[in-house]
């Protein structure tokens, strides 16, 4: 089978690791730090904070955010992991619908949703495509709230020229085995507040405010001692994924460039389908392109159809809001209910070869809906 998703390894990402483990230092420590700093130049953002998941990064956003007991505005086509965020925090999801082109959160709808008890705008850039950021965030500033960015999808994604991650409050990146910077697990919290930084490096770290490397210092002796300020988490990134993040991040534009060849590929060819619509990309976005997100007619035939010949698709996402967890929240959302009936992944990754993108395209345009 052809995946829908697959990481790109080669023997740089195991010189890492033999690295690593022959220096014998496997926790958090210097390639973590080292990682987050290169991430943090590479985004634009004065701090990053390397953590064990992108939820990990949600939450800890979130909470630093002071979301606790209000409201969150967010969108309901994502992964759950989006808006778990905002219950663990204890505060309330609030729904708004969705652009049917982008897939991204309506800045029209988010207006209409603030509240005297919103505290946050919670946007997923979907599949890589930049959420609509100017008119967002001139809403949050005219009342008082911040913004947070998920960015799980759109690592190297730009808005206007400028990195995604960095113009928000609080850019959350995941380094799922699936994303673009692929570290098996792990993600990363990118943010300007010196604040919110020195209480999240607490925060990842049950609230001790000094981590194990911290405190053992040039390697030649250890000090035992530390403070817990207040209940943390176990939320860290270690040096194992940071090796590999390290190496990621260095192939990461060449890796999205190859994404986004496969993209133009797929638009071109498929054009003239009449029963299939192609993603978009507006002319304020640079899209990561982790994705490749199609709307067709009898999506169930189609499914069938590609697996039949060896050909995985996906589904991203059903709509949050549906889940049976979220109905003390729902809130009727047309334009999300009824894209979620049709949108298939398609298979997209830097080590897809040409030869594959043919046979997948071919195999697309014999498709014949409701045979």
């Amino acid at each position: 089978m052809i995946p829908v998703f697959k990481p790109s390894y080669g023997q740089e990402e195991l010189d890492s690791l033999k690295e690593i483990f022959t220096g014998g230092w496997i926790g958090l420590g210097p390639k973590t730090k080292e990682f987050e700093e290169k991430f943090s130049q590479y985004i634009g953002t004065r701090y990053a904070v390397g953590l064990n998941s992108g939820t990990a990064a949600l939450h800890l956003a979130l909470k630093v955010a002071d979301v606790e007991g209000g409201e969150v505005i967010t969108t309901p086509l994502t992964f759950v992991s989006t808006n778990h965020a905002v219950l663990y925090n204890h505060a309330v999801p609030v729904f708004a619908d969705i652009e049917e082109d982008t897939l991204n959160i309506d800045v029209n709808e988010i207006a209409k949703l603030i509240t005297p008890k919103t505290k946050a705008i919670l946007v997923v850039h979907y599949g890589g495509h930049p959420c609509d950021m100017d008119p967002i965030l001139a809403l949050a500033a005219a009342h008082n709230l911040k913004v947070i960015e998920d960015c799980a999808h759109a690592c190297g994604s730009r808005y206007k020229g400028k990195r995604v991650g960095g113009l928000g409050a609080a850019g959350c990146f995941s380094f799922h085995a699936v994303k673009n910077l692929a570290c098996g697990e792990g993600g990363m919290l990118t943010i300007n507040n010196g604040d919110w930084y020195k209480r999240l490096n607490q925060l990842r770290w049950l609230g001790i405010d000094k981590g194990t490397w911290d405190r053992s210092g040039d390697g030649r002796f250890y000090h035992w001692y530390y403070q817990v300020n207040e209940v943390g988490y176990k939320a860290h990134l270690s040096d194992i994924p940071s090796a590999l993040g390290l190496v990621q991040l260095k192939k990461l534009e060449v890796m999205n460039n190859r994404r986004r060849e496969i993209v133009a590929r797929y638009n071109q060819a498929l054009v003239n389908l009449p029963w299939l619509q192609r993603p978009v990309e507006k002319d304020y976005a640079y899209s990561a392109c982790h994705n490749y997100v199609v709307k067709v007619k009898d999506r169930d035939g189609f499914i069938d159809y590609l697996s039949g010949r060896e050909i995985s698709t996906g589904v991203h996402y059903y709509p949050n809001h549906l889940y049976p967890v979220y109905k003390p929240f729902y809130r009727p959302l047309p334009i999300a209910e009824r894209v979620a009936q049709r949108i298939v992944t398609l298979p997209l990754y830097p080590d897809l070869s040409d030869e594959q993108v043919t046979y997948i395209i071919e195999t697309i345009k014999s498709f014949k809906p409701g045979a």
